[in-house]
C-alpha cells in the first residue's frame, strides 16, 4: 500500500475530527467516564483491526486512551489508516 501524500494526509484528517498528523502517524486521543468505559471502547476496536489486518498503537492512562495510526510497511500514513480511523470514531460512539 502506497503512502498518501502530504496534501491527501491534510485533505483525508477533514474528515476525521480530532484527529492530527504527528510526523508519519495520525493520533487522536479519546476521554472516557470510566475505567472500563474505555477498556470497552478498545475491545471494539480491537475487533475492527482485526477484522481489518490492520492494528493501531493503543496507549491506555486511566480514562484517557490514545489511538495512533501509521502503516509501518509503508513507512507512513495510509488509506487503511485513514479507513481504521474512521472505524475507531465508529466504535467511539
Amino acid at each position: 500500500m502506497a503512502k498518501l501524500t502530504d496534501a491527501e494526509i491534510t485533505q483525508r484528517l477533514k474528515t476525521l475530527p480530532g484527529w492530527r498528523r504527528e510526523g508519519d502517524a495520525i493520533r487522536k486521543v479519546y476521554t472516557f467516564g470510566k475505567f472500563a468505559d474505555g477498556i470497552r471502547f478498545v475491545d471494539r476496536v480491537a475487533q475492527a483491526a482485526d477484522a481489518m489486518d490492520h492494528h493501531p498503537d493503543i496507549d491506555i492512562r486511566y480514562t484517557t486512551i490514545t489511538m495512533t495510526l501509521s502503516t509501518h510497511s509503508a513507512g507512513g500514513i495510509t488509506a487503511k489508516d485513514v479507513e481504521l480511523a474512521a472505524r475507531i470514531d465508529a466504535a467511539a460512539r
